[in-house]
């Protein structure tokens, strides 16, 4: 993949920013992990949905991922070989930033051995499961937004959204234009500057109502104080996040899992993980967050990998209602 690109020239749609320069050589790093990891498993939850615009995974073993970071737009491609070593590479303005960021991003800095497991579901789990850390990006943005879509629809609402505005609105992501290569239509989430700009019949057009649209529009305007919570510890960046009118413990936990691989930040508020967790841990599928908390007590300090490990084992009560019907507002 090392070599020049071919910068991209197809016409630019009205409203759309245009590509990134991608006269720049690609940039690579190689590393090797302190155990056992998964890429799929450590890498998954940065996915929105099977279509989505700024990931992407192939059945060789290498994901890709475009990114707006501090240096500017950037896509990463990570693939490891069959003795560990882990292979990024990297394009756009933002290559040099994602490279440094990779180990953190393969969850350099998590310890899953501070993971003392009580329940043997969990302990077998964690056994079969080696290969998971816990990621850290370091932005707060890219997982702010999605989040916010996801408030209170379903989630094929959420991801049609979200692969509707990035691909109106965000920029064709740097590297190779050649239709051969992974990242032919990814594309990088767009700055704060043009979210702000995004009319309100683009909103609708999307599905997303003014309240989730009007939540977005706030964080984007304090974007910069919102990524400053990449850097601090779980209690103050919940507490930064959670200033913007419409952000609640639900979607700043949801976030901070990404961004900082807060390992304790257990999502409340869901509709179905209490149920989840009390069906796994307690033969109770009807738990409500109160009970999903004292469940996950003995595992302050690490309930979001706890809860992450729920979900791997397999045991997940069966669906006693029909799915929600999604709604779509475009036509209204």
């Amino acid at each position: 993949m090392a070599g020049r690109f071919v910068p991209r020239t197809a016409a630019v749609p009205p409203g759309r920013p245009a590509a990134t320069d991608t006269s720049a050589p690609a940039l690579t790093r190689t590393w090797t992990p302190p155990g056992p990891l998964d890429l799929r498993l450590v890498l998954s939850p940065l996915r929105r949905g099977p279509a989505d615009p700024a990931y992407r995974a192939l059945s060789d073993g290498t994901f890709w991922r475009a990114t707006r970071t501090p240096a500017g737009p950037g896509t990463l491609r990570v693939s490891a070989t069959h003795d560990g070593t882990v292979h990024g590479t990297a394009w756009g303005p933002g290559a040099q930033w994602l490279l440094d960021g990779l180990p953190a991003l393969l969850g350099a800095d998590d310890v899953p051995d501070d993971f003392r497991p009580r329940h043997r579901l969990l302990a077998l789990t964690q056994h079969r499961r080696p290969g998971l850390r816990l990621l850290r990006t370091g932005l707060v943005m890219e997982s702010l937004i999605p989040s916010i879509l996801e408030q209170k629809v379903t989630t094929d609402e959420a991801y049609r959204a979200w692969r509707l505005l990035l691909r109106t609105h965000g920029t064709p992501a740097p590297g190779p234009s050649d239709p051969r290569f992974a990242t032919f239509g990814l594309h990088v989430l767009p700055d704060a500057r043009t979210w702000s700009l995004i009319p309100s019949w683009e909103w609708h057009r999307a599905g997303v109502d003014s309240k989730r649209s009007a939540t977005i529009l706030r964080a984007v305007r304090v974007a910069r104080r919102m990524e400053e919570a990449a850097a601090m510890g779980l209690t103050e960046a919940m507490a930064r996040l959670q200033l913007i009118p419409g952000i609640g413990p639900w979607t700043a936990a949801e976030t901070l899992q990404r961004s900082n691989g807060a390992a304790d930040a257990v999502t409340v508020g869901d509709l179905h993980l209490p149920g989840i967790v009390g069906h796994a841990l307690a033969d109770n599928r009807d738990a409500d967050d109160e009970e999903m908390l004292a469940l996950l007590a003995p595992y302050e300090g690490q309930r979001h990998r706890a809860t992450r490990l729920i979900m791997l084992s397999g045991r997940i009560p069966a669906r006693r209602a029909p799915r929600m019907t999604p709604r779509d507002i475009a036509p209204l």
